[in-house]
């Protein structure tokens, strides 16, 4: 709306509820694009781009060929040329791929000054917790969680995540983001760790009940690793294109050779070969001790996607089927709504009264299943995550197997978010067979020792019943993705496709060069072979690059307004509760609620 029509309007009365959000909030003027008009003007505003860059000027466009409209902020075009043999249509071309739509969620434990655990509560200037859009914490108060919104830019998406980091270091004194997936120095006693809080609402106190629940089965300390998130979808539109069947079929196709190959992952990026003693102490392992209060694995990569990380006894019996929507929601259902004696013996309260979990289920809610990738739909207020996969489907995936980067200031640079951009349309446009238990099994056994030995010479996995080994299986999958990587570089322009995919085939033949080598040698050269002061030292090294680079005042005021904003929904949410928890819990936690 016209800014100089909405004042006229306000001040004749004509807009009350205008002119009640301009009192209780703010009324400001928003520069339009050129030309003005709706579409340029919002693909701009989602994009953080001029028109001259995103290219997007109607909502729709028109193909030259037959003058049929499709959605201009994506594309997606196959090949000129292809081979029909039976079923099977082989293309003879490089098929053009565009709109490509990804996120991060990327969590850091905030530390002291000297590296050890801060125990303070979530700082106030960064908002609500509960509320905030790009700024939440994870299970701790310590532990938090950055997100950034869907972009089809590479260069975006790393440039937004880029800024709430600055942003929240200028926000948080003298403490830092630890730069690893491992934690830092933990408290002796873990009960010091501080689970996070959400205010008093029936909402918030779910989610800090769901994180007793989860300390209570599991213990604090392995839920203060951090690890990074990365979501990937393609438009609506591609479907038809690509004809793999609907989003469902197709992204469970994708999940299933995802769980196949996710080793490579942990191979090529995991970034956790050692940790801190404090992590372990009181528990049963296997590592060695690499200095006095540093333990790792010789050979390890990601030491938090293995044994000590996110795994659960209780949840290594369950055999999860990706085959179908329908089977995947039928395994969590089964989870969700059948007492597990062990966590019926913790019990839902104390004698005080107090909440010790949410439910006695093997999993409480959908969150707690512990998977490499998920099938994922954005929910609605009060709705299950099961049933928001049920009614409406799939909407993007979430890759859960990336460590944090720790020489990279935001945790992921442009390779590897290029690299997993090849890898995942790979996982779509290769053959999916129906995954079975055996095959199940071998997935999990390949990751740990992807994991745990990764890097350790002649390593072999299993592929459907042959042991072979890890580089030359790499090598195979890797070489399938160049066609892929060159019609991505067909479509965006340049060689950045071709590139990441390059490195990541030398790393296969040069262990030495991957990121979990390299941390172990930084940290015998540089650091005593010490986890603690190589951890810090990054931490360090990333708070001067973050702080020293600019933040453009009308970012920092965005970033700063939507922290106030926050706290004042977390608020109106608080007051709007007109029932206690307990019947909030149990209509939350009902059959019905997981049922379309």
């Amino acid at each position: 709306m016209d800014p100089e029509l909405a004042r006229r309007f306000i001040g004749e009365g004509a807009l009350p509820n205008l002119a009640k959000l301009q009192q209780q909030g703010t009324f400001r003027e928003l520069r339009t694009t050129f030309p003005a008009i709706s579409p340029v003007a919002w693909s701009t505003f989602m994009t953080g781009v001029n028109p001259g860059k995103h290219n997007i000027y109607d909502f729709l466009a028109r193909d030259q060929t037959n003058y049929l409209p499709f959605l201009s902020s994506a594309e997606v075009r196959g090949p000129k040329r292809s081979l029909k043999l039976g079923k099977y249509t082989i293309p003879l071309g490089k098929p053009r791929i565009k709109g490509m739509r990804r996120g991060i969620e990327k969590e850091s434990l905030r530390v002291r000054p000297d590296g050890s655990l801060a125990l303070t509560a979530h700082p106030a200037a960064l908002g609500s917790a509960l509320k905030h859009p790009h700024i939440t914490t994870d299970f701790s108060e310590a532990l938090i969680e950055l997100i950034t919104g869907v972009h089809t830019d590479v260069a975006a998406c790393l440039e937004e995540i880029k800024r709430i980091h600055q942003f929240v270091m200028r926000r948080i004194g003298d403490e830092l983001l630890w730069g690893a997936s491992m934690p830092c120095t933990l408290p002796a006693d873990e009960n010091a760790i501080p689970i996070a809080r959400y205010g008093t609402s029936n909402v918030g106190r779910a989610k800090t009940v769901y994180r007793i629940g989860l300390s209570h089965r599991y213990g604090r300390r392995m839920q203060m690793i951090a690890g990074l998130h990365y979501n990937f979808s393609l438009p609506d539109s591609a479907w038809p294109l690509l004809k793999l069947g609907g989003p469902n079929e197709s992204y469970f196709a994708l999940i299933r050779n995802f769980r196949r190959h996710a080793w490579l992952l942990l191979y090529l990026f995991g970034a956790s070969p050692a940790v801190c003693a404090s992590f372990v102490e009181g528990r049963k392992h296997a590592l060695e001790q690499l200095a006095p209060g540093t333990l790792y694995l010789p050979h390890a990569t990601s030491l938090r996607m293995g044994r000590l990380g996110y795994l659960s006894e209780a949840q290594d019996s369950l055999a999860v089927s990706y085959n179908s929507i329908e089977s995947y929601t039928g395994c969590l259902h089964d989870v969700l709504t059948k007492p597990y004696a062990p966590y019926e013996a913790i019990g839902i309260r104390d004698a005080e009264g107090d909440y010790r979990q949410l439910a006695t289920s093997l999993l409480q809610i959908e969150n707690e299943f512990y998977s490499t990738i998920r099938p994922k739909r954005v929910i609605r207020p009060g709705e299950r995550p099961l049933h928001a996969l049920r009614e409406r489907g799939v909407e993007y995936v979430e890759v859960r197997a990336m460590d944090l980067d720790p020489f990279s200031a935001v945790g992921i640079t442009a390779d590897t978010v290029r690299f997993l951009d090849v890898f995942l349309l790979h996982c779509l446009l290769t053959d999916s067979p129906p995954d079975t238990r055996a095959e199940i099994e071998a997935i999990g056994r390949n990751k740990l020792r992807a994991a745990a030995r990764g890097r350790e010479p002649g390593l072999k996995l299993d592929r459907d019943g042959t042991m072979v080994s890890l580089s030359e299986w790499g090598a195979e999958v890797l070489a399938e993705c160049k066609t892929i990587a060159a019609a991505l570089d067909s479509a965006h322009g340049g060689s950045a496709y071709r590139g990441a995919l390059a490195a990541a085939a030398k790393a296969v033949d040069n262990p030495e060069s991957l990121p979990s080598a390299r941390i172990l040698a930084e940290m015998r050269e540089s650091y005593a072979s010490s986890y603690a002061r190589f951890g810090l030292a990054q931490s360090l090294e990333h708070a001067k690059a973050l702080k020293s680079e600019p933040l453009p005042a009308e970012v920092e005021a965005r970033f700063a307004r939507l922290a106030e904003e926050s706290i004042r929904k977390q608020k109106e949410i608080e007051a709007a509760d007109r029932v206690d928890f307990e019947t909030y819990r149990q209509k939350y936690l009902s059959h019905e609620s997981l049922r379309v």
